[in-house]
């Protein structure tokens, strides 16, 4: 199938700005990638202009793509382009299950998606982040002294990058040790679209269930972590058990994605015996080394969530039309060289580094801050106390996932 496809004379109107007629449809299918290889398509797209037109595997139409550094930044940031409005029309996208849940922060405007983030924000601060450090810090300690013990070889991702980041999302949401596993399963079939719509809807189903039971529980609670925050702002009348749900099952999802992450960025430094030696010579540089791998790696497949113009809104010569759908891509962004210097390389150096990999705007990740605690924690550990850490296989045996929304190894063999 050819990747464009001429346009229908109704997806043209008269008075278009110039260069609209210019942006043809392109047909991203979306491949099973592996490794840190960057999406083909998404390059070609970079390359033919800061604002292309994409029909994505599922969903209906064709919504616009912006990739540049300051486009990016500006639709993500602008009130111009609305998450809500997304409920009330069909969009082109990734995941056949992806159908918004109203009331769902992902899926709402401000002010109702800073009144319902404020109400745990105490659990995601930088000074909440540092609350579970420690007990972060002994329950990787725990993991890698198991991993040490049984041996190599051993699947990193099964031993350490998957229990991990469980564990720590488990301990920030007040969710209890026993129903961790549960939360993992529900959150891998919810990620994938491997396994068909049917399925992921009723995982989420069944993890908004379980989160609904949880904050009630809570509602007049005093703890600091984020079912008890979101039960007392309930019990306060500030948000809704339907809004506190649906932020519950975004965090404890989005938790998760360090286990990709990391794995991506465990995978390229295994591969990259140079970028090991330094991290494992020169500590000092890990915090910023991890933020270049963070702008380096590709950790999503194609683009997230859309938007809706609420005007027409001008875009690079380009007319944005009200009504019509547009996504950012910051793995675009991260990648734009007008921003980032020589940015297909990996600069440890690099500074300034004002990567988007954890969003822009209102819509930034509220995990932000844990997942670069995890990151240091990881790295730390897994540097120093396993010297020799190594691929136990041919970097192109490393198995990744497929039909993932958050890429990642499935398993990660290694050695020491």
């Amino acid at each position: 199938m050819t990747l464009t496809e001429p346009l229908d004379p109704a997806d043209e109107a008269p008075g278009e700005a110039p260069g609209e007629a210019a942006c043809p449809v392109r047909h991203w299918e979306v491949p099973d990638l592996t490794g840190v290889d960057f999406d083909p398509t998404l390059a070609e797209l970079m390359r033919e202009g800061p604002v292309t037109r994409i029909q994505l595997p599922n969903g209906e139409g064709w919504a616009w793509l912006v990739t540049r550094y300051d486009d990016v930044r500006m639709v993500a940031n602008d009130p111009r382009f609305s998450r809500e409005a997304v409920m009330e029309q069909p969009v082109t996208r990734l995941a056949p299950h992806f159908i918004p849940d109203r009331g769902a922060v992902g899926f709402l405007d401000p002010p109702d998606h800073t009144r319902l983030r404020r109400s745990v924000a105490a659990a995601l601060t930088t000074k909440g982040v540092e609350r579970v450090r420690e007990k972060a810090r002994r329950m990787l300690d725990e993991l890698v002294d198991e991993l040490v013990q049984d041996g190599p070889p051993a699947d990193l991702t099964a031993a350490v990058l998957s229990p991990f980041p469980i564990a720590v999302i488990c301990e920030v949401m007040g969710v209890p040790a026993a129903d961790r596993h549960t939360m993992h399963l529900w959150t891998q079939l919810i990620l994938s679209s491997s396994h068909g719509k049917e399925v992921s809807e009723r995982a989420k189903r069944e993890m908004s269930a379980y989160f609904a039971d949880l904050v009630a529980l809570r509602e007049g609670s005093t703890g600091e972590d984020v079912a008890s925050l979101l039960g007392a702002a309930v019990g306060r009348g500030e948000v809704s058990l339907e809004e506190a749900v649906g932020l519950a099952v975004l965090l404890q999802i989005g938790g998760e994605a360090v286990t990709n992450n990391s794995g991506q960025m465990f995978y390229l430094l295994l591969t990259r015996p140079d970028l090991l030696d330094r991290l494992r010579t020169e500590p000092a540089i890990r915090p910023r080394a991890i933020d270049e791998l963070l702008r380096y790696i590709p950790h999503r497949s194609a683009v997230g969530l859309s938007r809706i113009a609420r005007q027409d809104v001008d875009i690079k010569g380009v007319r944005i039309r009200a009504g019509e759908a547009i996504y950012v891509s910051y793995l675009a962004a991260n990648r734009d060289p007008m921003v980032f210097p020589d940015p297909e390389t990996i600069d440890f150096a690099r500074s300034p580094n004002p990567h988007v990999s954890f969003g822009f705007g209102p819509h930034y990740c509220p995990g932000g801050q844990l997942g670069r605690l995890e990151e240091e924690l990881l790295v730390d550990a897994l540097l120093d106390r396993l010297p020799g850490l190594r691929l136990a296989v041919p970097p192109e045996q490393v198995p990744f996932r497929k039909g993932a929304l958050i890429r990642g190894p499935e398993a990660l063999p290694v050695t020491w």
